[in-house]
């Protein structure tokens, strides 16, 4: 049975690490060098950077804070933010990112995504889903947030995947930065629909949470912020309190 994996995001403005609430009222959360470094020793699977104002801005990823996080830590680094190009996802993935992200551009480009994928392997090309409730499901936001799209979260999971992803982000937009809990009901039919590996992001809260995404939500890998920036939780006891519920976890080794 495969790992499930820990994910701390680091959304960056301005050279800063931020987290909001419903992809609001940003508030600081750090350096972001120095929190991927934390996070790598911590045990982490896996790191998110996302630059989150790239896009609504109209300027490419912060390269350099790639370069700098990739020089400190070891560990599988997704990046996304601005990307409208392979010549973006080649100055990402040259600058130190293993796999890249993009949303906004996949909407308006989703011959991106199989050109990513040709280019670099399926495994590169992430797909991050931002989705809200509407009455009859859930609908793509895309710019961070700021622009609906009309278009059908679970319908457009199943195109990218088609189209090459391999591997999608989902964020529910009316569960982040809550910390009252996942979209278990999106997670789980985003990930019922789909072949590729679904990363549950937005509304952590408690390692319960974690939990029940996991397993309810049948979660390949789960993301957060706000519980690991600010001392809430600690990889560490995050990774054992899974294990002891039954969740197949990579272990914290010594010197990590």
């Amino acid at each position: 049975m495969l790992t499930k994996r820990i994910i701390p995001c680091l959304d960056v403005t301005g050279g800063r690490v931020v987290k909001g609430t419903s992809f609001k009222n940003l508030r600081d959360a750090g350096d972001p060098v120095n929190l991927a470094s934390f996070y790598y020793k911590e045990g982490a699977d896996e790191l998110v950077f996302l630059d989150i104002t790239a896009t609504p801005e109209g300027r490419a990823t912060m390269a350099e804070i790639v370069e700098r996080i990739s020089e400190e830590v070891f560990m599988p680094l997704t990046v996304g933010g601005g990307l409208r190009s392979t010549a973006d996802m080649r100055r990402l993935l040259g600058a130190g990112a293993d796999k890249v992200a993009i949303n906004t551009a996949a909407v308006l480009t989703p011959a991106l995504i199989s050109e990513g994928a040709a280019r670099f392997g399926s495994q590169c090309i992430v797909v991050a889903i931002d989705a809200m409730r509407n009455k009859g499901g859930w609908e793509v936001y895309t710019h961070s947030g700021t622009k609906p799209t009309g278009i059908d979260a679970v319908a457009w999971a199943k195109k990218v995947v088609e189209l090459g992803a391999g591997e999608l982000l989902l964020t529910s937009m009316d569960a982040d930065g809550h910390r009252a809990g996942y979209d278990i009901e999106l997670t789980r039919t985003i990930s019922g629909a789909v072949t590729v590996p679904v990363i549950a992001s937005g509304g952590a809260g408690t390692l319960e949470d974690l939990y029940q995404v996991l397993d309810k939500g049948r979660a390949d890998a789960v993301l957060a912020a706000s519980i690991f920036h600010y001392g809430v939780y600690s990889i560490k006891e995050t990774k054992e309190y899974l294990a002891k519920k039954g969740i197949p976890i990579r272990t914290v080794g010594k010197g990590r």
